[in-house]
Protein backbone atom coordinates (compact mmCIF):
# COMPACT_ATOMS: atom_id res chain seq x y z
CA UNK A 1 0.00 0.00 0.00
CA UNK A 2 1.48 3.38 -0.75
CA UNK A 3 0.94 6.27 1.41
CA UNK A 4 -1.37 8.78 -0.40
CA UNK A 5 -0.21 11.92 -0.94
CA UNK A 6 -3.25 13.68 -2.77
CA UNK A 7 -2.33 16.46 -4.97
CA UNK A 8 -6.08 16.56 -6.39
CA UNK A 9 -9.17 14.93 -5.56
CA UNK A 10 -11.87 13.67 -8.79
CA UNK A 11 -14.85 16.18 -8.11
CA UNK A 12 -17.31 13.35 -9.45
CA UNK A 13 -16.01 10.94 -6.76
CA UNK A 14 -16.46 13.62 -4.34
CA UNK A 15 -19.67 14.76 -5.70
CA UNK A 16 -21.26 11.35 -5.46
CA UNK A 17 -20.34 11.06 -1.81
CA UNK A 18 -21.87 13.86 -0.86
CA UNK A 19 -24.91 12.77 -2.31
CA UNK A 20 -24.88 9.59 -0.67
CA UNK A 21 -24.11 11.57 2.53
CA UNK A 22 -27.20 13.92 1.78
CA UNK A 23 -29.59 11.13 1.37
CA UNK A 24 -28.78 9.08 4.53
CA UNK A 25 -29.11 12.41 6.48
CA UNK A 26 -32.25 13.23 4.66
CA UNK A 27 -33.56 9.24 5.86
CA UNK A 28 -32.16 10.08 9.44
CA UNK A 29 -34.46 12.92 9.69
CA UNK A 30 -32.24 15.64 9.14
CA UNK A 31 -33.85 19.05 8.28
CA UNK A 32 -33.88 19.81 4.00
CA UNK A 33 -32.09 22.83 3.83
CA UNK A 34 -29.24 21.71 6.39
CA UNK A 35 -28.62 18.53 4.38
CA UNK A 36 -28.08 21.13 1.17
CA UNK A 37 -25.82 22.81 2.87
CA UNK A 38 -23.90 20.10 4.16
CA UNK A 39 -23.93 19.33 0.29
CA UNK A 40 -22.49 22.49 -0.41
CA UNK A 41 -19.61 22.82 1.97
CA UNK A 42 -17.94 19.02 0.66
CA UNK A 43 -18.17 20.39 -2.91
CA UNK A 44 -16.72 23.75 -2.23
CA UNK A 45 -14.38 22.29 0.12
CA UNK A 46 -13.22 19.72 -2.80
CA UNK A 47 -13.13 22.64 -5.42
CA UNK A 48 -10.76 24.57 -2.96
CA UNK A 49 -8.39 21.80 -2.10
CA UNK A 50 -7.81 20.69 -5.97
CA UNK A 51 -7.44 24.92 -6.54
CA UNK A 52 -5.03 24.86 -3.87
CA UNK A 53 -2.69 22.32 -5.46
CA UNK A 54 -3.88 19.90 -2.91
CA UNK A 55 -1.01 18.55 -0.33
CA UNK A 56 1.57 19.41 -2.82
CA UNK A 57 0.80 23.01 -1.53
CA UNK A 58 0.66 24.19 2.25
CA UNK A 59 -2.38 26.19 1.49
CA UNK A 60 -3.87 22.78 0.45
CA UNK A 61 -3.34 21.12 3.24
CA UNK A 62 -5.22 23.75 5.40
CA UNK A 63 -8.37 23.68 3.32
CA UNK A 64 -7.91 20.40 3.73
CA UNK A 65 -7.87 20.34 7.52
CA UNK A 66 -10.54 23.28 8.34
CA UNK A 67 -12.58 21.19 6.30
CA UNK A 68 -12.04 17.27 7.12
CA UNK A 69 -11.17 18.16 11.08
CA UNK A 70 -13.62 21.20 11.60
CA UNK A 71 -16.71 19.38 9.96
CA UNK A 72 -16.80 16.61 7.71
CA UNK A 73 -16.00 14.18 10.13
CA UNK A 74 -18.47 15.31 12.68
CA UNK A 75 -21.00 14.93 9.79
CA UNK A 76 -19.95 11.78 8.87
CA UNK A 77 -19.40 10.19 12.21
CA UNK A 78 -23.38 11.68 13.07
CA UNK A 79 -24.24 9.61 10.12
CA UNK A 80 -22.37 6.24 11.27
CA UNK A 81 -24.56 6.54 14.63
CA UNK A 82 -27.87 7.04 12.78
CA UNK A 83 -28.26 10.71 14.20
CA UNK A 84 -29.89 13.65 12.62
CA UNK A 85 -27.10 16.00 11.66
CA UNK A 86 -28.62 19.20 12.88
CA UNK A 87 -29.70 17.31 16.68
CA UNK A 88 -28.09 18.91 19.59
CA UNK A 89 -27.41 22.19 18.01
CA UNK A 90 -28.86 25.39 19.51
CA UNK A 91 -29.00 27.17 15.88
CA UNK A 92 -28.21 24.53 13.37
CA UNK A 93 -28.84 25.81 10.17
CA UNK A 94 -27.11 29.51 10.89
CA UNK A 95 -24.14 27.50 11.72
CA UNK A 96 -24.32 25.43 8.56
CA UNK A 97 -24.42 28.55 6.77
CA UNK A 98 -21.64 29.96 8.13
CA UNK A 99 -19.57 27.37 7.42
CA UNK A 100 -20.63 27.68 4.13
CA UNK A 101 -19.95 31.13 3.68
CA UNK A 102 -16.62 30.48 5.36
CA UNK A 103 -15.42 27.54 2.88
CA UNK A 104 -16.92 29.94 -0.31
CA UNK A 105 -14.69 32.50 1.63
CA UNK A 106 -11.50 30.32 1.88
CA UNK A 107 -11.97 28.95 -1.82
CA UNK A 108 -12.03 32.78 -2.71
CA UNK A 109 -9.00 33.77 -0.97
CA UNK A 110 -7.03 30.36 -2.75
CA UNK A 111 -7.84 31.73 -5.96
CA UNK A 112 -6.24 35.32 -5.05
CA UNK A 113 -3.41 33.57 -3.35
CA UNK A 114 -2.55 31.34 -6.21
CA UNK A 115 -2.03 35.02 -8.55
CA UNK A 116 -0.23 36.25 -5.70
CA UNK A 117 2.50 33.39 -4.97
CA UNK A 118 5.96 33.91 -6.36
CA UNK A 119 6.41 31.22 -9.04
CA UNK A 120 9.83 30.37 -7.98
CA UNK A 121 9.68 29.42 -3.72
CA UNK A 122 12.30 31.68 -1.90
CA UNK A 123 13.39 28.87 0.52
CA UNK A 124 12.78 25.90 -2.04
CA UNK A 125 14.65 22.45 -1.63
CA UNK A 126 17.77 24.10 -0.04
CA UNK A 127 18.60 21.04 1.70
CA UNK A 128 20.19 18.66 -1.32
CA UNK A 129 20.74 14.78 -1.24
CA UNK A 130 24.34 15.28 -0.33
CA UNK A 131 24.08 16.71 2.68
CA UNK A 132 20.75 15.58 4.41
CA UNK A 133 21.95 13.36 6.11
CA UNK A 134 24.62 16.34 8.16
CA UNK A 135 21.48 18.39 8.30
CA UNK A 136 19.18 15.60 9.65
CA UNK A 137 21.93 14.77 12.79
CA UNK A 138 22.44 18.64 13.18
CA UNK A 139 18.65 19.58 13.85
CA UNK A 140 18.75 16.20 16.39
CA UNK A 141 21.22 17.54 17.73
CA UNK A 142 20.86 21.43 18.45
CA UNK A 143 16.85 20.04 19.01
CA UNK A 144 17.69 17.68 21.58
CA UNK A 145 20.64 21.14 23.66
CA UNK A 146 17.48 23.45 22.53
CA UNK A 147 15.41 21.15 23.82
CA UNK A 148 16.85 20.36 27.04
CA UNK A 149 17.96 24.29 27.91
CA UNK A 150 14.30 25.02 27.31
CA UNK A 151 12.86 22.35 30.10
CA UNK A 152 15.45 22.43 33.07
CA UNK A 153 16.67 26.46 32.65
CA UNK A 154 14.58 29.08 33.98
CA UNK A 155 12.56 31.64 31.05
CA UNK A 156 12.04 35.15 31.65
CA UNK A 157 9.17 37.06 29.38
CA UNK A 158 11.43 38.83 26.82
CA UNK A 159 14.66 37.06 27.48
CA UNK A 160 16.85 35.05 24.61
CA UNK A 161 15.25 31.70 26.15
CA UNK A 162 11.61 33.11 25.41
CA UNK A 163 12.37 33.77 22.46
CA UNK A 164 13.83 30.57 21.25
CA UNK A 165 11.16 28.72 22.16
CA UNK A 166 9.06 30.65 19.64
CA UNK A 167 11.44 29.34 17.10
CA UNK A 168 12.41 25.85 18.17
CA UNK A 169 11.00 23.24 15.36
CA UNK A 170 14.22 21.74 15.21
CA UNK A 171 13.07 18.05 16.31
CA UNK A 172 10.33 18.18 13.76
CA UNK A 173 12.70 19.54 11.29
CA UNK A 174 14.94 16.34 11.87
CA UNK A 175 11.95 13.93 12.16
CA UNK A 176 11.35 15.13 8.92
CA UNK A 177 14.26 15.28 7.20
CA UNK A 178 15.65 11.62 8.52
CA UNK A 179 12.34 10.07 6.87
CA UNK A 180 13.21 11.68 3.38
CA UNK A 181 17.00 10.80 3.71
CA UNK A 182 15.90 6.98 5.08
CA UNK A 183 13.54 6.72 2.55
CA UNK A 184 16.01 7.90 -0.58
CA UNK A 185 18.89 6.31 0.86
CA UNK A 186 17.42 2.83 1.10
CA UNK A 187 15.63 3.12 -2.24
CA UNK A 188 12.08 3.01 -0.14
CA UNK A 189 12.37 -0.10 1.48
CA UNK A 190 12.95 1.29 5.03
CA UNK A 191 12.10 5.12 6.56
CA UNK A 192 13.10 4.36 10.04
CA UNK A 193 16.49 5.00 11.27
CA UNK A 194 18.35 6.27 14.50
CA UNK A 195 18.10 10.47 13.99
CA UNK A 196 14.18 9.49 13.41
CA UNK A 197 13.82 7.03 16.47
CA UNK A 198 15.26 9.85 18.79
CA UNK A 199 13.57 12.66 17.53
CA UNK A 200 10.16 10.90 17.41
CA UNK A 201 10.72 9.28 20.81
CA UNK A 202 11.60 12.82 22.21
CA UNK A 203 9.00 14.68 20.88
CA UNK A 204 6.64 12.07 22.48
CA UNK A 205 8.27 12.34 25.46
CA UNK A 206 7.28 16.04 25.68
CA UNK A 207 4.16 15.92 24.68
CA UNK A 208 3.31 12.46 27.80
CA UNK A 209 5.11 15.71 30.11
CA UNK A 210 3.31 18.49 28.77
CA UNK A 211 0.03 16.17 28.51
CA UNK A 212 -0.08 17.94 24.83
CA UNK A 213 -2.53 16.53 22.56
CA UNK A 214 -0.17 17.93 19.71
CA UNK A 215 3.06 16.98 20.99
CA UNK A 216 1.74 12.94 21.31
CA UNK A 217 0.57 13.26 17.59
CA UNK A 218 3.33 15.31 16.01
CA UNK A 219 5.52 12.46 15.68
CA UNK A 220 3.05 10.21 13.91
CA UNK A 221 1.94 13.36 11.88
CA UNK A 222 5.70 14.34 10.92
CA UNK A 223 6.16 10.56 9.65
CA UNK A 224 3.06 10.58 7.81
CA UNK A 225 3.63 13.39 5.68
CA UNK A 226 7.22 12.69 4.92
CA UNK A 227 6.89 9.00 4.07
CA UNK A 228 3.57 10.28 1.75
CA UNK A 229 5.25 12.80 0.38
CA UNK A 230 8.07 10.27 -1.26
CA UNK A 231 5.37 8.13 -2.14
CA UNK A 232 6.54 5.66 0.36
CA UNK A 233 5.02 1.93 -0.19
CA UNK A 234 4.01 0.08 3.37
CA UNK A 235 3.72 -3.52 3.75
CA UNK A 236 0.62 -4.87 5.14
CA UNK A 237 2.75 -5.49 8.29
CA UNK A 238 3.69 -1.70 8.42
CA UNK A 239 0.26 -0.32 8.14
CA UNK A 240 -1.26 -3.05 10.88
CA UNK A 241 1.16 -1.46 13.01
CA UNK A 242 0.53 2.19 12.25
CA UNK A 243 -3.16 1.48 12.63
CA UNK A 244 -2.50 -0.37 15.82
CA UNK A 245 -0.54 2.48 17.31
CA UNK A 246 -2.93 5.60 16.17
CA UNK A 247 -5.44 3.41 17.98
CA UNK A 248 -3.90 3.14 21.35
CA UNK A 249 -2.67 6.64 21.00
CA UNK A 250 -6.57 7.37 20.89
CA UNK A 251 -7.93 5.25 23.47
CA UNK A 252 -5.12 5.16 25.64
CA UNK A 253 -2.91 8.93 25.54
CA UNK A 254 -5.84 11.31 24.40
CA UNK A 255 -7.34 10.36 27.61
CA UNK A 256 -4.51 10.66 29.79
CA UNK A 257 -3.53 14.39 27.90
CA UNK A 258 -7.01 15.71 29.17
CA UNK A 259 -6.54 13.93 32.43
CA UNK A 260 -3.62 15.16 33.28
CA UNK A 261 -4.10 18.47 32.27
CA UNK A 262 -6.47 18.87 35.86
CA UNK A 263 -3.56 18.17 37.70
CA UNK A 264 -1.29 21.43 39.04
CA UNK A 265 2.15 20.75 38.66
CA UNK A 266 5.15 23.40 38.10
CA UNK A 267 8.23 21.33 38.34
CA UNK A 268 9.53 19.37 35.78
CA UNK A 269 10.70 16.56 38.28
CA UNK A 270 7.11 16.90 39.78
CA UNK A 271 5.25 16.35 36.05
CA UNK A 272 7.55 13.34 35.65
CA UNK A 273 6.30 11.78 38.77
CA UNK A 274 2.59 12.83 37.44
CA UNK A 275 3.23 11.46 34.22
CA UNK A 276 5.05 8.26 35.08
CA UNK A 277 1.79 7.22 37.78
CA UNK A 278 -0.33 8.05 35.28
CA UNK A 279 1.42 6.13 32.47
CA UNK A 280 1.16 3.33 34.84
CA UNK A 281 -2.57 2.91 34.65
CA UNK A 282 -3.66 3.85 31.67
CA UNK A 283 -7.10 1.98 31.58
CA UNK A 284 -7.93 3.39 34.97
CA UNK A 285 -6.86 6.69 33.59
CA UNK A 286 -9.06 6.05 30.61
CA UNK A 287 -12.10 5.64 32.90
CA UNK A 288 -11.90 8.39 35.11
CA UNK A 289 -11.58 10.38 32.03
CA UNK A 290 -15.03 8.82 30.24
CA UNK A 291 -17.04 9.52 33.88
CA UNK A 292 -15.56 13.26 33.56
CA UNK A 293 -17.08 13.00 29.82
CA UNK A 294 -20.38 11.86 30.45
CA UNK A 295 -20.32 14.90 33.54
CA UNK A 296 -19.96 17.19 30.87
CA UNK A 297 -22.92 15.88 28.64
CA UNK A 298 -25.43 15.41 31.55
CA UNK A 299 -24.86 19.28 31.67
CA UNK A 300 -24.94 19.81 27.85
CA UNK A 301 -21.34 22.06 27.96
CA UNK A 302 -20.27 20.21 25.15
CA UNK A 303 -21.81 17.68 22.45
CA UNK A 304 -22.64 16.94 19.21
CA UNK A 305 -23.06 13.40 19.22
CA UNK A 306 -25.73 11.70 21.64
CA UNK A 307 -23.43 9.97 23.69
CA UNK A 308 -19.83 10.76 24.63
CA UNK A 309 -17.64 9.68 21.75
CA UNK A 310 -13.99 9.80 23.18
CA UNK A 311 -11.46 11.35 20.60
CA UNK A 312 -14.07 11.83 18.42
CA UNK A 313 -15.64 14.51 20.12
CA UNK A 314 -12.52 16.32 19.27
CA UNK A 315 -12.80 15.62 15.43
CA UNK A 316 -15.57 18.01 15.31
CA UNK A 317 -15.75 21.99 15.64
CA UNK A 318 -19.44 22.11 15.01
CA UNK A 319 -20.83 21.84 18.49
CA UNK A 320 -18.06 24.44 20.31
CA UNK A 321 -18.82 27.04 16.97
CA UNK A 322 -23.05 26.46 16.96
CA UNK A 323 -22.71 28.04 20.64
CA UNK A 324 -20.53 30.79 19.66
CA UNK A 325 -22.98 31.70 16.39
CA UNK A 326 -26.28 31.37 18.24
CA UNK A 327 -24.45 33.86 21.02
CA UNK A 328 -23.61 36.35 18.41
CA UNK A 329 -27.03 36.28 16.77
CA UNK A 330 -28.36 37.09 20.32
CA UNK A 331 -26.03 39.34 22.09
CA UNK A 332 -24.46 40.71 19.12
CA UNK A 333 -20.61 40.62 17.83
CA UNK A 334 -17.84 41.15 19.97
CA UNK A 335 -15.40 43.39 17.56
CA UNK A 336 -12.48 43.21 15.56
CA UNK A 337 -10.03 43.54 18.72
CA UNK A 338 -8.61 40.09 18.50
CA UNK A 339 -7.28 40.69 14.96
CA UNK A 340 -5.43 43.99 15.96
CA UNK A 341 -4.40 42.89 19.54
CA UNK A 342 -2.58 39.52 17.96
CA UNK A 343 -0.93 41.54 15.37
CA UNK A 344 0.35 43.73 17.93
CA UNK A 345 1.28 40.72 20.39
CA UNK A 346 3.76 39.74 17.50
CA UNK A 347 6.13 42.88 18.62
CA UNK A 348 8.77 41.29 20.69
CA UNK A 349 8.80 41.80 24.36
CA UNK A 350 11.84 43.89 24.50
CA UNK A 351 10.01 46.42 22.13
CA UNK A 352 6.96 45.95 24.85
CA UNK A 353 8.26 44.38 27.77
CA UNK A 354 4.41 44.41 29.66
CA UNK A 355 2.77 42.63 26.48
CA UNK A 356 0.15 40.37 27.50
CA UNK A 357 -0.82 37.38 26.51
CA UNK A 358 -3.72 36.78 24.78
CA UNK A 359 -6.49 33.69 25.46
CA UNK A 360 -9.61 34.76 23.71
CA UNK A 361 -10.56 31.33 23.44
CA UNK A 362 -11.10 31.43 27.40
CA UNK A 363 -12.95 34.64 27.06
CA UNK A 364 -15.41 33.18 24.24
CA UNK A 365 -15.56 29.93 26.57
CA UNK A 366 -17.23 32.22 29.44
CA UNK A 367 -19.54 34.55 27.10
CA UNK A 368 -21.14 30.78 25.97
CA UNK A 369 -20.94 29.75 29.55
CA UNK A 370 -18.64 26.88 28.55
CA UNK A 371 -16.24 27.54 32.20
CA UNK A 372 -16.56 28.51 35.55
CA UNK A 373 -16.01 32.28 36.57
CA UNK A 374 -13.19 31.71 38.30
CA UNK A 375 -11.39 29.55 35.26
CA UNK A 376 -9.13 32.17 33.78
CA UNK A 377 -6.66 29.85 32.13
CA UNK A 378 -7.96 26.95 30.34
CA UNK A 379 -7.91 26.98 26.86
CA UNK A 380 -10.91 26.75 24.48
CA UNK A 381 -10.82 26.48 20.78
CA UNK A 382 -13.06 28.01 18.04
CA UNK A 383 -12.94 27.34 14.37
CA UNK A 384 -11.32 30.26 12.15
CA UNK A 385 -14.72 30.87 10.79
CA UNK A 386 -16.65 30.54 13.98
CA UNK A 387 -14.24 33.70 15.18
CA UNK A 388 -15.05 35.59 12.41
CA UNK A 389 -18.87 35.64 12.51
CA UNK A 390 -18.56 36.27 16.50
CA UNK A 391 -15.99 39.36 15.42
CA UNK A 392 -18.36 40.93 12.51
CA UNK A 393 -20.87 38.53 11.64
CA UNK A 394 -21.11 38.06 7.77
CA UNK A 395 -18.62 40.86 7.33
CA UNK A 396 -15.63 38.79 9.94
CA UNK A 397 -16.70 36.16 7.26
CA UNK A 398 -16.60 37.41 3.93
CA UNK A 399 -13.88 40.54 4.69
CA UNK A 400 -11.84 39.64 7.57
CA UNK A 401 -11.19 35.81 7.55
CA UNK A 402 -10.20 35.72 3.65
CA UNK A 403 -8.04 38.79 3.84
CA UNK A 404 -6.26 36.49 6.40
CA UNK A 405 -6.28 33.57 4.82
CA UNK A 406 -4.83 35.61 1.83
CA UNK A 407 -1.89 36.43 3.72
CA UNK A 408 -1.55 32.97 5.04
CA UNK A 409 -1.61 31.19 1.84
CA UNK A 410 0.62 33.32 0.01
CA UNK A 411 3.37 33.59 2.34
CA UNK A 412 3.72 30.08 2.91
CA UNK A 413 3.30 29.12 -0.79
CA UNK A 414 5.76 31.38 -1.80
CA UNK A 415 8.17 29.89 1.02
CA UNK A 416 7.81 25.84 0.46
CA UNK A 417 6.57 25.34 -2.79
CA UNK A 418 6.14 22.03 -3.63
CA UNK A 419 5.82 19.84 -0.73
CA UNK A 420 7.13 17.31 -2.75
CA UNK A 421 10.77 18.19 -3.16
CA UNK A 422 10.61 20.82 -0.26
CA UNK A 423 10.86 19.77 3.56
CA UNK A 424 9.62 23.02 4.95
CA UNK A 425 6.17 22.58 3.21
CA UNK A 426 5.64 18.85 5.11
CA UNK A 427 6.36 20.72 8.38
CA UNK A 428 3.92 22.95 7.94
CA UNK A 429 1.35 20.42 7.13
CA UNK A 430 1.84 19.11 10.55
CA UNK A 431 1.38 22.16 12.18
CA UNK A 432 -1.65 23.20 9.59
CA UNK A 433 -3.27 19.84 10.95
CA UNK A 434 -3.58 21.55 14.61
CA UNK A 435 -4.53 25.50 13.78
CA UNK A 436 -6.67 25.06 10.63
CA UNK A 437 -9.65 23.40 12.31
CA UNK A 438 -9.48 25.00 15.81
CA UNK A 439 -6.38 27.56 15.85
CA UNK A 440 -8.88 30.57 15.09
CA UNK A 441 -7.83 33.51 13.49
CA UNK A 442 -5.29 34.21 16.08
CA UNK A 443 -3.70 31.09 15.03
CA UNK A 444 -3.54 32.64 11.49
CA UNK A 445 -2.07 35.89 13.14
CA UNK A 446 0.79 33.54 15.22
CA UNK A 447 2.01 31.72 12.07
CA UNK A 448 1.90 34.74 9.89
CA UNK A 449 4.50 35.77 12.61
CA UNK A 450 6.75 33.80 14.33
CA UNK A 451 5.95 30.61 12.28
CA UNK A 452 7.17 31.57 9.32
CA UNK A 453 10.08 33.45 10.68
CA UNK A 454 10.90 29.95 12.95
CA UNK A 455 10.35 28.06 9.60
CA UNK A 456 12.80 30.94 8.18
CA UNK A 457 15.36 30.19 10.54
CA UNK A 458 15.26 26.11 10.12
CA UNK A 459 15.58 26.22 6.87
CA UNK A 460 18.44 28.60 6.74
CA UNK A 461 20.12 26.80 9.69
CA UNK A 462 19.42 23.63 8.46
CA UNK A 463 21.15 24.64 5.29
CA UNK A 464 24.00 25.76 5.92
CA UNK A 465 24.66 25.38 9.49
CA UNK A 466 23.58 21.88 11.02
CA UNK A 467 25.56 20.10 8.60
CA UNK A 468 28.13 20.99 9.92
CA UNK A 469 26.97 20.14 13.46
CA UNK A 470 26.07 16.96 11.71
CA UNK A 471 29.62 16.38 10.72
CA UNK A 472 31.23 17.30 13.84
CA UNK A 473 28.73 14.91 15.56
CA UNK A 474 29.33 12.13 13.32
CA UNK A 475 31.64 12.93 10.39
CA UNK A 476 31.19 13.99 7.38
CA UNK A 477 28.83 12.36 4.41
CA UNK A 478 29.94 9.11 2.82
CA UNK A 479 29.90 9.13 -0.72
CA UNK A 480 29.75 5.96 -2.65
CA UNK A 481 31.95 6.18 -5.59
CA UNK A 482 31.65 3.61 -8.23
CA UNK A 483 34.63 1.69 -9.62
CA UNK A 484 35.40 1.86 -13.29
CA UNK A 485 36.77 -1.66 -14.76
CA UNK A 486 40.36 -1.22 -16.06
CA UNK A 487 41.17 0.04 -19.56
CA UNK A 488 43.15 -3.47 -21.66
CA UNK A 489 45.14 -2.55 -24.32
CA UNK A 490 43.36 -3.49 -27.53
CA UNK A 491 45.16 -6.83 -29.28
CA UNK A 492 47.02 -5.73 -32.63
CA UNK A 493 46.42 -2.22 -32.25
CA UNK A 494 48.66 0.04 -34.22
CA UNK A 495 51.52 1.36 -32.13
CA UNK A 496 51.88 5.47 -32.13
CA UNK A 497 54.23 6.81 -34.48
CA UNK A 498 57.63 8.06 -32.69
CA UNK A 499 56.99 11.63 -32.36
CA UNK A 500 59.92 13.84 -34.24
CA UNK A 501 62.21 16.40 -33.14
CA UNK A 502 61.20 20.03 -34.29
CA UNK A 503 64.11 21.08 -36.88
CA UNK A 504 64.76 17.63 -38.12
Amino acid sequence: MRLPFPAHIPLRHLVCFAIVLFAVQLFQGTTPLFAVCCFLFLVIAGIAFNLAGGFSRPSGAYVFFYAVLGVIVGLCWKAVLGEPADSNLVAPLQTMKVYVGGITAMLIAVFFSTKLTLRRPLLGSLVTDANLQNATVGCLVTGLVVTAALTFLSRENGGFLSALAQINRFLPMAMILGVIHQIRRSGGRSSMGLPVLISGASILALGLLGFSKEGIFTPVACWLVAAGSQGYRMSRLQVASVVLVIFLMVRYFVPYSQFGKNVTVDTVSGRAKVSLELLGNLEDVRNKYTLMAQDDYSNRIQGYFNTPQGFGDRLQMISVDDSLVDLTDKKGTFGLSPVTMGFANLLPRFIWPNKPSLNFGNLYAHETGGLADDDVTTGISFSPTGEAYHMARWLGIFLIAPLLWIMLFTVFDSLCGDTRTSPWGLLMIAFFAHIAPEGMLSGIIYALGYMSFGLIVAALSATYLMPIFGTLAKGPEQVTVRRIAPIRSIPRRNRPAPSQSIGQ
